[in-house]
């Protein structure tokens, strides 16, 4: 049966496959073979005193091993002892304790022996100590008084242990002490105190030590610390000495560094290599010193130092020789440094460089044993044979010692033995068995038969060929039945019979045989080689950022060999999953609902099948608002400052960008905060200035990019003296509101601007270039006050200023204010107009003299008014505009007025009481202008050659008409124009027949006015002549017809009835729906105007242009009228209508489409009638 085998194709796993497959030839358990230790104790074993000894010593051979032991150098004979049994079948020991057994009876140094009749073979020497944590001496402690200021050294002195004890200082509730630069503790276990402040005062100061063999924990007696600060020191001494005695400590000065320890400037370290080195620096000093380190001629290896205890100890892990040197530590602080240099040597126990190993040897080989080792100092080499030195040995001519060799030569089977090598210094030794077994033995391949290997394409295979035989086999590798010997790079041959083959194709597969071969015989073994494409992830888990309670996925699509059973699994962490139901794995995906804080980390896809497994990652980052800072705290309170400092909450992912700290006023504004500053996110603290007279509470906001987090708890309140105010009110105004009075205005002071208590104000005013006094008058805490009894429209001096019940603020700024306007006395002089063109003039005025405004001057209004039109002869309804002018003008212009009429205006200063009297009417013309467009155009009576057209005048002749043009052309089938013909017709006329035309003819018509100005814009309509006299009968005759007449009346009958009902529903206080929704729906390009409105109308017709097409929107009477309009006013003034730039030229602009030529295009404005579009059938 074939027996299936995977190869691993990581790199971790290949290397364990080759360290488990290429490694000593190993003698088959059925052949005789001396004994080999398999299992022993460390070297240096401390045993629980409470518990059974076990001792280890395991060993393999054939025949199988007996074992005996050694205590201390002689022999240790166990059945003497009824406390000490060994296992059946195995050296280990087993010391009876917890039955009267005392551990320390049986401290010592033991080694075994595991021997059979081809050698012995020995164990390391195994030293056994029962583990101590003896208790504290008993010392009377004294309490430690210590200045502000100066450095402290609590010792610890923890007894003696075994192993020595962990040691930490916590107070009476069991808490940790807290550590910081400023307090730390030593390796030796000492509490070291660079200044020591007030804060640091206490009385369980207590030293524990953890021996954590036994589980136990001892205490030192509780240590007492008293802190004098310098305050406290005066106070006792002021108590003591009389007024006339000179007295005070001095006060804290600074200190520079001073090295608690190590004491001195230099001194030596050694550590042995492979260890890790430890090198302490701590220093007193006000401010706390920093340490710094470097080593002398070198840098510190970059990969192995840590800093620990606030960078006050040096760790080095793994060190070597190369590590030698001069290390220095540098303390300092504002003042000063100090230094010290710890010279380190680094020697070494001696590690192994080539161990000797086992050798298998046929009847009349060679072979050498090596034993090679290297430490510092350098060890010494020596041999044993089967435990005994080699020298006092029985003698073997096969063998010769040369140094740490031994060479075999000829051997025989009684050169069988087990050798020892034994490398030692003064830091260690160590020990090695390797037995040399002669045998005589066939071939043998111990990999089983037919054995099947799956390997993923690309990766290395590895075909086993274990294999035994003395001597030595020699291996080959054939593929498939007939294949010839394996040979070239492709492949790699081990020395253990393993073929790799490094990068394996799919033509890789198939049959391998392994043939063993040496004098006593021949063996060979087949085995097979499946190769399977490799699993991969085709989409990878990609990093996401999601905020707080949102929902994430990531995905994992993968693609496999078709054979092979992935299964995929999700790591948080390198972790297994939250047992969460918010977790969703799909097939190729994972879900999270809900995210919570918990659930920020990386996540992994794992994909395994039996041959290989890849792997991806994705982080997942949840975001957040900020927690809330807390730990508010209030130092260096001063009159009008104060420290505000916090701790910052949790950012949630996302940086803190900024603090925004807020305040309360008790005082004034309880239950209110108000924004006071802020500060960027990597600040903790802040000065803060304050006004006197408010009861301060602070809270601080922290803000990401999420959010803002919820306020801080508040602070304390501290409350500020009071002060005399320290500014006025502000926003002061002098206006008066009537001709004989003047009203003071200004913002009040806010409350916590007040300073104190009983806020007023002082106002004072005079009159400007007057020489008065001024006048005051305290007021309360209001913001207006009136003077009455001033002159009309002068200027005052007016300041206010405010008081409280400690004092004034300082001196106000004095403002220009004005006692209350009149009306204006007089109207502007030589008004007079300049008509620019048609519908554009200007009108100029003097300015009257600034005395008799009585106020502040505004501007100017011109009123103005159309008489009447000079074309119509008839007045209108006269609708006033009006254009202001602001500021000192003397000109400005009149937009939009209606060419060839009649206007008056009049002028008028203003101020802020209002307006002044109007000037005398001024009338002026404006010119003739082009007209409009016809209102209408309507074209009749069709017949085989003739057409009927009729007009309505233009709505705005804008002039006397001169005459009407009319331009008008033929349209084919493809529409395509004909030749234009154009008539003059006169002014007078309203019709015209047109003769001549072609039958069944469409043609265009573009009409026009004129005056002496020139051609207005134009209208536009199409009709077709008729091909016969009976369609002509037809279309006439049809509203003769009884039946039609019928159908009409029939339709005003029912249009009757409607309206009687809507009149009955309308009393009764019903309503009529379609109404609402016409007035809700008001379409506004149908409302109508007011003549005079000043809208311009646009008299472009969209449609002019455009061909005939099917269908008609155009009126059954072919008429095409337009809405009456008047020019639009686009007002050159402010106010109502318009306004100007400060020259008094006109802003707006104002344009009107034109009709474009006729032989510009085929376009008609307008769709035919029904009657013209059941003629172009014809």
């Amino acid at each position: 049966m074939m027996k299936k085998m995977s190869i691993p194709t990581s790199k971790t796993s290949l290397v364990l496959f080759l360290c488990q497959i290429i490694s000593a030839l190993d003698v088959p358990l059925d052949l005789s073979q001396p004994p080999t230790i398999t299992q022993q104790s460390p070297k240096d074993y401390i045993v629980d005193p409470r518990e059974n000894i076990v001792i280890q010593c395991e060993a393999k051979g054939k025949p199988p091993p007996s074992f005996s032991w050694t205590r201390n150098g002689t022999h240790f004979d166990i059945d003497k002892d009824a406390q000490v049994t060994m296992k059946p079948n195995s050296g280990t020991l087993v010391i009876n304790i917890m039955n009267g057994g005392k551990a320390e009876a049986y401290e010592g140094v033991y080694q075994c022996t595991a021997r059979n009749e081809r050698g012995a073979a020995i164990s390391n020497n195994i030293v056994i100590r029962p583990s101590r944590s003896p208790l504290w001496t008993k010392e009377k402690l004294e309490p430690n008084h210590v200045r502000e200021g100066d450095s402290l050294v609590l010792h610890c002195r923890p007894p003696v242990g075994l192993p020595p004890p962990i040691i930490f200082w916590m107070d009476n509730a069991f808490q940790r002490l807290p550590q910081s630069e400023r307090v730390s503790q030593g390796l030796n276990g000492d509490l070291y105190f660079s200044n020591v402040q007030p804060e640091d005062t206490r009385e369980d100061y207590i030293c524990y030590a953890r021996f954590n063999h036994t589980q136990t924990i001892q205490q030192k007696q509780p240590i007492s610390v008293k802190v004098f600060s310098m305050d406290s020191l005066n106070d006792t001494i002021a108590a003591n000495l009389s007024d006339t005695d000179i007295y005070g400590a001095k006060p804290v000065t600074e200190r520079q560094p001073v090295l608690l320890t190590p004491t001195g400037s230099t001194s030596t370290k050694v550590e042995l290599r492979g260890n890790v080195l430890l090198l302490e620096c701590i220093a007193a000093g006000l401010p706390t010193p920093v340490i710094r380190w470097i080593k002398e001629g070198g840098e510190l290896p970059a990969n192995r130092t840590f800093f620990e205890n606030f960078k006050k100890t040096l760790k080095i892990i793994d060190v070597s020789e190369a590590d030698s040197g001069n290390y220095k530590c540098i303390a300092r602080n504002t003042l000063g440094s100090a230094h010290h240099v710890i010279s380190v040597t680094v020697k070494a126990a001696p590690y192994w460089i080539t161990a000797p190993r086992n050798l298998v040897l046929s009847p009349g080989e060679d072979g050498t044993l090596i034993c090679r080792a290297n430490g510092n100092p350098k060890p010494s080499i020596s041999w044993l044979a089967n435990g005994v030195p080699i020298a006092i040995a029985p003698e073997d001519p096969s063998r010769k010692v040369d140094g740490d060799t031994i060479i075999f030569s000829h051997v025989q089977e009684r050169s069988s033995a087990v050798y020892q090598c034994n490398a030692s210094n003064e830091y260690g030794y160590l020990l090695s068995n390797a037995f040399v077994n002669v045998l005589a033995e066939p071939p043998r391949i111990l990999t089983p038969a037919n054995k099947l290997y799956q390997v993923i394409a690309d990766s290395p295979a590895l075909l086993d060929c274990a294999y035994f035989g003395s001597p030595k086999p020699e291996i080959e590798w054939f593929k498939g039945v007939k294949g010839s010997i394996l040979r070239g790079n492709e492949y790699i041959f081990h020395d253990n019979g393993t073929l790799e083959i490094p990068v394996a194709q799919k033509n890789s597969a198939g049959t391998y045989t392994c043939v063993a071969r040496n004098e006593l015989g021949k063996i060979q073994n087949e085995v097979q080689l499946e190769i399977k494409d490799p699993t991969m992830i085709i989409k990878q888990p990609e990093y996401k950022v999601i905020q707080r309670y949102g929902q994430v996925s990531f995905e994992c699509i993968i693609k496999h060999d078709s054979t092979l059973l992935p299964t995929i699994t999700w790591l948080k962490d390198n972790d297994e999953l939250p047992d969460d139901d918010r977790f969703l794995v799909g097939k190729d995906n994972l879900t999270i609902m809900n995210v919570t804080d918990k659930d920020d980390g990386t996540y992994t896809c794992i994909v395994n099948t039996t041959l290989d497994s890849v792997s991806a990652s994705a982080v997942l980052t949840v975001v957040a608002r900020p927690n809330p800072p807390f730990d508010l705290e209030l130092t260096g309170q001063l009159e009008r400052s104060i420290d505000l400092s916090w701790i910052p909450g949790d950012e949630n992912n996302s940086p803190i960008t900024n603090f925004v700290i807020e305040y309360e006023d008790a005082l004034h504004e309880p239950g209110v905060w108000h924004y006071q500053t802020e500060v960027p996110g990597t600040q903790t603290t802040v000065h803060l200035k304050l006004s006197p007279y408010v009861n301060y509470s602070f809270r601080v906001i922290a803000v990401n990019k999420i959010g803002r987090s919820q306020p801080s708890e508040p602070s304390e309140q501290y409350l500020t003296k009071s002060a005399s105010p320290d500014e006025n009110p502000a926003n002061v105004q002098g206006i008066g509101s009537e001709p004989d009075n003047l009203v003071i205005t200004w913002e009040p002071l806010k409350g916590f601007q007040s300073n104190g208590p009983g806020l007023q104000y002082k106002v004072s005013w005079r009159q400007k270039d007057v020489d008065d006094e001024w006048t005051s008058v305290i007021v309360a805490n209001v913001s207006k006050y009136i003077v009455s009894g001033t002159p009309t429209f002068v200027p005052y001096e007016i300041k206010v200023q405010a008081l409280n019940d400690l004092g004034y603020a300082p001196e106000p700024s004095e403002v220009i204010g004005h006692s209350g306007e009149d009306l204006p006395m007089v109207a502007p002089g030589n008004v007079q107009v300049h008509v620019i063109n048609s519908t554009l003039a200007k009108v100029h005025w003097d300015p009257v003299p600034l005395k008799t405004v009585r106020g502040h001057l505004q501007g100017y209004k011109v009123y103005y008014w159309k008489v009447q039109s000079l074309s119509r002869r008839s007045r209108r309804h006269v609708e006033q505009k009006i254009l202001t002018f602001r500021g000192n003008k003397t000109f400005g212009m009149l937009p939009g007025l209606e060419p060839y009429s009649s206007y008056k205006l009049n002028v008028r200063v203003v101020n802020g009481k209002g307006e002044g009297p109007a000037s005398p009417d001024k009338v002026f013309r404006t010119p003739e202008g082009v007209p409009s467009s016809p209102s209408f155009l309507k074209i009749t009576n069709p017949t085989l050659d003739s057409l009927t057209l009729e007009w309505g005048s233009p709505t705005h002749p804008n002039g006397v008409l001169t005459s009407y043009t009319l331009k008008f052309q033929p349209i084919n089938n493809t529409h395509e124009l004909g030749p234009l013909v154009e008539i003059r017709i006169p002014a007078n006329e309203s019709s015209l027949i047109l003769k001549n035309l072609n039958y069944s003819t469409r043609y265009k018509f573009y009409f026009n006015a004129q005056t002496s100005v020139g051609s207005g814009s134009q209208i536009t309509e199409e009709a077709v002549t008729i091909m016969d006299e009976a369609m002509a009968s037809r279309q006439v005759d049809i509203a003769t017809q009884g039946w039609f007449i019928g159908l009409m009346c029939a339709v005003a009958l029912l249009i009757l009835i409607l309206l009687i009902v809507c009149f009955i529903r309308r009393n009764k206080g019903g309503k009529y729906p379609v109404k609402e929704k016409e007035d809700a729906h008001a379409d506004p390009e149908i409302q109508p105007m007011k003549e005079d409105d000043g809208t311009f109308g646009e008299y472009s017709d969209a449609e002019d242009h455009k061909p005939l097409k099917k269908g008609s929107r155009t009126p059954s009477d072919r008429t095409v009228k337009k809405e009456d309009s008047d020019d639009s006013l686009v007002d050159y003034g402010e106010g109502v209508n318009g306004q100007f730039n400060e020259d008094g030229s006109f802003i707006g602009q104002y344009s009107g489409k034109k009709e474009k030529e006729p032989a510009e295009g085929n376009e008609s404005s307008e769709a035919p009638s029904p009657v013209n579009a059941m003629n172009s059938f014809v």
